[in-house]
């Protein structure tokens, strides 16, 4: 390179950074909280303002952001459509259906969701054990989806009506009817019996076609909802080996043969503790990892004491960078109305979901959208917490501080952003963040400790001074 052209580029260079400085120094950053023991709830609360910083010392708490690193592409935040949540729906007013849907499903009067998953066949949240064929039917001429005609069936068609006419939609099943199952049991675990393992794959073809006769289009679909747990509500039985025979032998070959081959397949959907072990025995395997769109989870290995396992979805994600992650289910379980507003279930929320992101997480969907005030309906008593409660009784909507919590990351980051790195100098922030298809930066900060804690956000020389209230959830807004 000769003198005059290293010359010209260094002060195109120069000009460069300072542009960009500039630019950095205009910027404004709009905040939203949530705190306990305020008033604040996703309440807009400041804006801050950018000043020189070229180099923050240590003694400065800090969250570093850079948006030039970009990772997963976010899909979608939402949560599940049940019988539980359906049946109490219909149970409301109507001034309270419309208020409930608009808080969920509305981008600007509510939180935005833009992600549903919902069941195949009966789940421990339906009122009763029920299939959509009569026994022994294994060609499925009796199939058919009335169980869902009174209840769930409209209330998906309102929730997508709200959220502006489209919903993307996954579905899961809990069990294959008992006559497909060694237990002869819906319940109890068990599993499908070798000779019912195409049949059960064209029950999945049939359920798809009938949602989509009804102008309600599915985006993917899970396997089996917890493989691994024999529970006293619907479940079945799949080992890694038998869930990888049964997606490349039958279920992937079937959606295929039916046009479906669009259809997001969701292995797993089961719990972070052994997560990386079914991914590699799946998605090791050529034919049947071609199936497959990416591994879905819960949260629930906490029953064993453990704290959440995010490290085992890092490596999913490193070991299988072109499959995607995704949350299929997490709620509080053992509902007690006198918890009802305990700060926990809020600060569970944020940190599963910040660590889920981090992680390499592309959609991440609750559990039940609405209980009522016994955390039902259940049929086996498995009786669990959700962001918005119903007190049928006195017909009113409780909204927990877990509602909140989820809408500081679905009101503002939107499905095509993509997650940058927010890197912070004190384990007291946890922090994740994203860039909007509009340019705008989200970043998401909590604190779940009893103290306040002053920081600054840092983006490229240029820094902004905040504070982290104790046991809170902010998001900055970064245009």
């Amino acid at each position: 390179m000769n003198r005059k052209l290293g010359f010209f580029l260094g002060v195109a260079l120069v000009a460069a950074n300072v542009g960009f400085a500039q630019n950095v120094a205009s910027k404004k950053v709009k905040v939203f909280t949530t705190a306990k023991d305020t008033k604040l709830r996703i309440s807009e609360n400041g804006t801050l303002s950018f000043s020189p910083n070229a180099q923050p010392f240590e003694t400065e708490a800090t969250v570093f952001i850079d948006a030039d690193r970009t990772f997963q592409t976010m899909i979608g935040i939402g949560g599940a459509i049940t019988d539980a949540s359906a049946e109490t729906y219909a149970k409301l007013p109507k001034a309270l259906q419309q208020e409930f849907l608009k808080a969920y499903y509305s981008k600007t009067e509510g939180i935005g969701y833009n992600l549903a998953r919902t069941n195949i066949n009966s789940c421990d949240f339906s009122s009763y054990s029920y299939t959509y064929v009569k026994d022994n039917d294994k060609e499925l001429k009796t199939f058919n989806i009335a169980p869902e005609e009174k209840y769930r069936l409209p209330l998906i068609k309102a929730a997508t009506a709200m959220a502006g006419g489209t919903l993307p939609l996954y579905v899961s099943p809990w069990t294959p009817p008992a006559w497909m199952k060694d237990n002869n049991n819906m319940l109890q675990g068990g599993k499908l019996l070798p000779e019912y393992r195409q049949a059960w794959a064209n029950y999945y073809i049939r359920y798809i076609q009938e949602y989509e006769k009804r102008g309600l289009p599915i985006w993917g679909l899970t396997v089996q909802n917890e493989p691994m747990a024999k529970q006293r509500w619907e479940s079945c039985i799949f080992t890694a080996e038998e869930e990888r025979d049964f997606i490349k032998e039958y279920l992937g070959p079937t959606l295929h043969k039916a046009g479906m081959a669009n259809k997001k397949l969701i292995a797993w959907d089961h719990n972070r503790d052994q997560v990386y072990q079914r991914a590699s025995t799946i998605l090791g395997d050529k034919e049947a990892a071609k199936y497959v769109w990416g591994i879905g989870f819960h949260w629930y290995e906490t029953w064993t004491k453990s704290d959440m396992q995010f490290y085992n979805l890092r490596n999913v994600k490193e070991a299988f960078p072109e499959k995607e992650l995704i949350f299929t289910e997490g709620c509080k379980e053992k509902f007690d109305m006198d918890s009802i507003y305990n700060w926990s279930l809020g600060e569970r929320y944020g940190y599963s979901m910040i660590n889920d992101f981090n992680a390499g997480t592309a959609a991440w969907t609750d559990w039940n959208i609405l209980l009522d005030e016994t955390g039902g309906p259940n049929h086996v008593k498995n009786l669990c917490f959700a962001p918005i409660h119903a007190d049928t009784k006195n017909k009113k909507l409780i909204y927990t501080n877990a509602y909140y919590y989820l809408g500081h990351f679905s009101k503002f980051i939107q499905p095509g952003a993509k997650r940058i790195i927010t890197s912070p100098s004190r384990d007291v922030l946890e922090t994740t963040g994203f860039v909007n298809p509009d340019g705008k930066i989200v970043v998401v900060v909590m604190n779940k400790t009893s103290n306040d804690m002053p920081y600054q956000l840092w983006l490229k020389g240029y820094a902004a001074k905040t504070t982290s209230k104790a046991h809170s959830i902010s998001t900055y807004i970064i245009d």
